[in-house]
C-alpha cells in the first residue's frame, strides 16, 4: 500500500492535478486523531571519516505527544524529499554512532532521546505483546508519555537548494482516490491510491549547497497534506 501512496503522489504532481487531490479535514470526524507535534529545526552533524575527510548527517527531534483522548497505535515514518527530487527515508544508511553523538549534544534537553528506528522495532515488539494480551494501546496519553525521537537522514544532493520532510503515522486519517492512470490489471479499473494525513515541513538553503557547512537553513512553514 505504501508503494501505490508514493508512486501515486507523485504522479498526481507531474500530471498537475494535485489540486484535485483530497485535503485533510478541518473538522476531523469521530474516531479520527491526530498527535500533537513539536519540532526542532533541522541540524547538521558532520563526523571526521569519509571520502572527503567526513561524512555529514542532518537531523532533526520531534516530541509527539497523545492529547486525542484515547491511546493509539502510533507508527511513524519520515522522509526528506529535496528539490532535485532525492527521496531519503530517515534512518537509511546511518550508522548507531551519528545517533550516540546526537544524544550526547541533547542530553540536557532530551534525556530520554531515542532514534526513530527504535521507536519503530519497540512498536513492533508492542503489538506482539498487545496482540497476546489482548490489548491495544501503544501511545499513552498525556504529557508523561510523550517521547522525543531523532530523525536522521545521511547528507543529501548537492545540488539540490530546498528540500521538504515529511512525517507519517502521526494522525489515522486516510483518503482512497483513483490513480490517474494506472489500472489494475484483474478488473479493469484505476488503482486505489491510499492517502493518509501527513506533516509537511518546508525549507531552502541560502548560499552555495555544495558547501553545506556554511549555507543557512531557511524554515518556510509547515502544513498537513494528503500523501
Amino acid at each position: 500500500m505504501r508503494r501505490y501512496v508514493f508512486y501515486g503522489t507523485l504522479l498526481l504532481i507531474a500530471c498537475g492535478l494535485i489540486q484535485a487531490a483530497p485535503q485533510p479535514a478541518v473538522v476531523q470526524r469521530p474516531g479520527q486523531w491526530t498527535l500533537e507535534t513539536r519540532f526542532e529545526q533541522p541540524q547538521q552533524l558532520a563526523l571526521p571519516y569519509g571520502v572527503n575527510g567526513e561524512t555529514r548527517f542532518w537531523y532533526m527531534i520531534l516530541t509527539v505527544t497523545n492529547r486525542t483522548g484515547q491511546d493509539v497505535d502510533f507508527r511513524p515514518r519520515c522522509e526528506l524529499m529535496t528539490n532535485t527530487f532525492q527521496i531519503i527515508p530517515a534512518g537509511v544508511g546511518v550508522p548507531s554512532v551519528v545517533f550516540e553523538k546526537i544524544k550526547e549534544r541533547h542530553q540536557s534537553r532530551y534525556p530520554l532521546l531515542e532514534p526513530l528506528g527504535k521507536v519503530e522495532s519497540r512498536l513492533v515488539r508492542s503489538a506482539s505483546k498487545a496482540k497476546i494480551e489482548g490489548a491495544e494501546n501503544l501511545l499513552l496519553q498525556g504529557e508523561d508519555n510523550a517521547r522525543d525521537i531523532a530523525v536522521i537522514w545521511p547528507d543529501f544532493d548537492s545540488k539540490a537548494t530546498a528540500f521538504k520532510i515529511f512525517v507519517s503515522g502521526l494522525s489515522n486519517e486516510v483518503a482512497v482516490v483513483n490513480h490517474p492512470t494506472a489500472i489494475d490489471p484483474n478488473d479493469g479499473k484505476p488503482i486505489r491510491v491510499y492517502l493518509q494525513k501527513t506533516l509537511q515541513l518546508d525549507y531552502t538553503l541560502r548560499g552555495d549547497p555544495a558547501i553545506k557547512s556554511a549555507v543557512e537553513l531557511v524554515y518556510k512553514g509547515k502544513s498537513w497534506i494528503m500523501r
